[in-house]
């Protein structure tokens, strides 16, 4: 056997050069056919690398981008058709026709992927896609940590042109996607039909908000059904990522989180402010539930206590209250308020007032006016009540 000994300015060359199969060669995971072509050119039987895939090399810690916090079902062709239409879409494709994205490595462990785009200028547009939802969820998009901004400086761009249309992703600057900061909270799975001002009572029960942003399509100006927000008091971000996380709402399920991070728990001395602050979720929660379809029967909930029905003189008062309250949205057929057994023994539907009316356009107007009024010191939950339960004189629904 002959061993060759090469000095280590020829292994180095070596290094440099790319040993090209004859056949076909095969696709790479997380490689994309845009990828740098080789040279055609040989030396000593072996492929060269050409000087644009060596520039491309020296490039490369500006032309990445980060991506954190992936869906568990993400891959690299899914991350990669992604982020190349979403560059398509805002305009930030500099060089040329064809996708941006050439190469995605994932670690699906930690979720997170390296993006290598076409060009510096490329990879500096990517950056205003912080925050931008993928598989449901919204994403960071920074700069990977060998990147050398002095080095990049001198390669191109270092920040995202101004002239991106951000909007056409469901971003804008200084809202969803530009708004920088580890408090910003996403809030997704809201129902459709949540208005903006809904979303803002129900966030609020916190406190004040700095920053909102209700997510609308761009065409129809409908909700896409998340958004994000930013508390004054930052102090608060936790406690209502706690609170709101998880919960019910109509057909769906809410997942708030910080925008840029996993969720975190409140520290101990936030527990008194959560359990207050999911008390008044609660609430809300029932408050914007769907009323279901009208019928001519008007259900309260919350308005009473059972105490308040043990004494017949008070429950005649409370029974004369709601006629007189009812009665100004239209004609009164009925008011059923249930009561507890005089040995105390408590049955269905007691704590509910039922308003029966002669028309559902009476009941419309009564459950528009009293939903989220308060009767004394409790605020009530006002919705439509199946006709035929009530003419039964079934009151467990």
């Amino acid at each position: 056997m002959v061993l060759f000994v090469f000095p280590l300015a020829t292994i180095a060359f070596l290094g440099s050069l790319t040993i090209q199969i004859p056949g076909n060669n095969p696709t790479l995971p997380g490689v994309f056919p845009n990828m740098f072509p080789l040279a055609t050119g040989q030396f000593g039987g072996l492929p060269l690398m050409p000087v644009q895939a060596m520039t491309q090399q020296a490039t490369r810690h500006a032309r990445r981008v980060y991506v954190g916090g992936l869906s568990p079902t993400a891959n690299e062709q899914s991350v990669a058709t992604f982020f190349s239409q979403v560059m398509a879409a805002i305009g930030g494709n500099t060089a040329g026709p064809g996708d941006a994205v050439v190469n995605v490595y994932i670690n699906h462990e930690k979720k997170f992927a390296f993006v290598e785009m076409r060009s510096v200028e490329e990879a500096s547009n990517a950056m205003a896609l912080d925050g931008i939802i993928f598989e449901g969820a919204p994403v960071k998009v920074r700069r990977p940590s060998d990147y050398n901004p002095s080095l990049a400086a001198t390669l191109g761009p270092s920040q995202p042109s101004p002239n991106l249309n951000l909007a056409a992703v469901g971003l804008s600057p200084g809202s969803a996607g530009g708004l920088e900061g580890p408090d910003r909270i996403f809030v997704g799975g809201l129902p459709y039909y949540f208005t903006e001002a809904q979303i803002r009572e129900l966030l609020e029960s916190f406190g004040p908000l700095r920053g909102f942003d209700l997510v609308k399509d761009r065409e129809t100006g409908n909700s896409k059904g998340y958004a994000f927000c930013i508390y004054q008091d930052l102090s608060v971000t936790d406690i209502a990522c706690a609170a709101l996380n998880g919960i019910k709402m109509g057909d769906k399920t809410l997942t708030v989180r910080r925008a840029n991070q996993g969720a975190t728990q409140p520290k101990p001395e936030q527990e008194s402010i959560l359990q207050h602050a999911q008390q008044q979720i609660a609430l809300q929660r029932l408050m914007l539930q769907p009323q279901g379809v009208p019928t001519k029967v008007v259900c309260l909930t919350q308005a009473i206590s059972e105490d308040d029905l043990r004494d017949d003189e008070e429950y005649g008062d409370i029974v004369e209250d709601m006629r007189q309250e009812g009665g100004k949205h239209g004609a009164l057929v009925n008011v059923v308020i249930p009561r507890p057994n005089p040995n105390g023994e408590s049955l269905p539907g007691v704590g509910k007032v039922f308003l029966e009316y002669s028309d559902v356009e009476g009941s419309r107007k009564a459950q528009a006016a009293m939903n989220g009024r308060r009767f004394g010191e409790n605020q009530v939950i006002a919705v439509f009540y199946p006709e035929n339960k009530f003419a039964q004189g079934e009151y467990d629904g």
